[in-house]
């Protein structure tokens, strides 16, 4: 058994042949994939996969908790395997999105004191280090 496959059982979800190839894409590929991203690199391998079982699956794993769907781009969705707190930055430049700790205790928001966040979503936009370097050289 392999690690998407425990990871599927661990988590009650039956690990079908496509839910595992699927699981194990995200596990294995921190790159917060499109739908497309997905099909297309597992289509080679997998020639009757269709876009709308990788939705399909990638729904049943929003709604099971083990994913979460990021939109920071409003004709963009992407999926991220890591559904604890952090913030996303995406680089305006070469269009990679990065990872970033916060703590919303450490967060002042106006306004809103008495009321009850339940969720979260940071999204930040710029240009990355990596994209800066190439800029300043």
């Amino acid at each position: 058994m392999n690690n998407a496959e425990q990871y599927l059982i661990e988590n009650n979800i039956n690990p079908s042949y496509q839910r595992v190839k699927i699981m194990d894409y995200l596990l294995n590929n921190r790159d917060h994939p499109t739908i497309d991203m997905i099909f297309l690199y597992l289509k080679p391998t997998m020639p009757k996969l269709s876009k709308t079982t990788v939705y399909n699956t990638l729904q049943h794993f929003v709604e099971k908790g083990i994913t979460q769907i990021i939109n920071i781009e409003d004709n963009e969705i992407r999926y991220d395997i890591d559904t604890s707190a952090h913030g996303h930055f995406k680089c305006t430049s070469c269009g990679k999105i990065y990872d970033f700790p916060y703590n919303i205790n450490d967060i002042t928001i106006c306004g809103l004191d008495n009321f009850s966040i339940h969720q979260t979503h940071i999204y930040i936009k710029g240009i990355c280090e990596k994209c800066n370097k190439k800029l300043k050289a």
